[in-house]
């Protein structure tokens, strides 16, 4: 993984700590908030990064409020921490 990777788990992590619980965010917050400019290219590495939190069991991918494999998601997806 690199810095970008690192920096938007990180990120997604800091988002959902500032929502209530049961919030979600798009993966597009964490995208923006590191790069707010370039923030579009961010968005495969962003959805990557919410993966990767999901595997390892803190954050759940929802669409259309069910969770979802974000590696097989087509269209918008939301994160939010595990129920």
């Amino acid at each position: 993984m690199d810095d970008v990777g690192t920096a938007l788990e990180r990120t997604i992590d800091a988002l959902l700590d500032q929502r209530r619980d049961g919030a979600t965010i798009c993966p597009s917050e964490a995208a923006r908030a590191v790069d707010p400019e370039g923030w579009r290219e961010l968005m495969p590495a962003a959805r990557e990064a919410a993966g990767r939190l999901a595997a390892a069991g803190g954050v759940e991918v929802t669409q259309r409020g069910e969770v979802v494999d974000v590696a097989t998601a087509r269209g918008p997806v939301r994160i939010r921490r595990r129920r």
